[in-house]
């Protein structure tokens, strides 16, 4: 029986450079679920490969078909922002094991959708002034820094991941990522372990 791994953390943690050294992990055996968003598509990004890139119209259309397993919308400097995950026939859990990116309201509610023993946690954390540092890195690079929006996901992300909603969603072990190597050797233990 199959799992889904939910890398979740505030942004600039590392979380698309752990995902994806765990995703070319062979050992490890993952597939990706691809989730979708209304936001417009960043340099460097590709449709079906981070994101499926959606228009409020197709939203509209797979909840209405509910075919939605969790969704999560933010208001920001640039308008409502959508992201969510779709039973569009990616996730077969009978055969295959999973690695997301998520948020922690995302990662309760496919504990619900799939059941808790079907879905396995990893919090990733690092000290803010570092975050905010790459944060300012990677925005620079794009052709339109979006300065105001960054700012607001800093904000945000203390809200969304306070010690105290950690706690609800009964998140119980972190992985601190100051040295990448050793923050993956944990992660890789871990996952081995949650498969036995």
């Amino acid at each position: 029986m199959g799992k889904i791994i939910c890398l979740m953390g505030k942004s600039s943690t590392g979380k698309d450079t752990i995902f994806k050294e765990l995703l070319a992990e062979d050992a490890l055996g993952l597939k990706t679920i691809v989730p979708y968003t209304t936001r417009p598509i960043r340099a460097g990004e590709k449709n079906g490969r981070e994101y499926f890139f959606a228009s409020e119209a197709d939203y509209q259309r797979l909840k209405q078909e509910n075919k939605i397993i969790e969704e999560r919308a933010y208001q920001t400097y640039y308008g409502l922002w959508r992201y969510f995950t779709v039973d569009d026939g990616q996730i077969q859990l009978a055969r295959e094991n999973y690695i997301m990116i998520g948020t922690l309201e995302a990662y309760r509610n496919i504990k619900e959708y799939f059941g808790a023993e079907r879905v396995l946690p990893i919090m990733i954390e690092l000290n803010d002034g570092v975050r905010l540092q790459r944060a300012l890195d990677r925005e620079k690079q794009q052709e339109s820094p979006g300065y105001e929006e960054m700012c607001r996901r800093f904000l945000a992300d203390s809200i969304d991941f306070s010690e105290e909603k950690k706690k609800e969603a009964g998140i119980t072990r972190c992985f601190y990522n100051d040295d990448l190597p050793s923050c993956l050797k944990e992660i890789k233990a871990y996952i081995a372990e949650a498969k036995d």
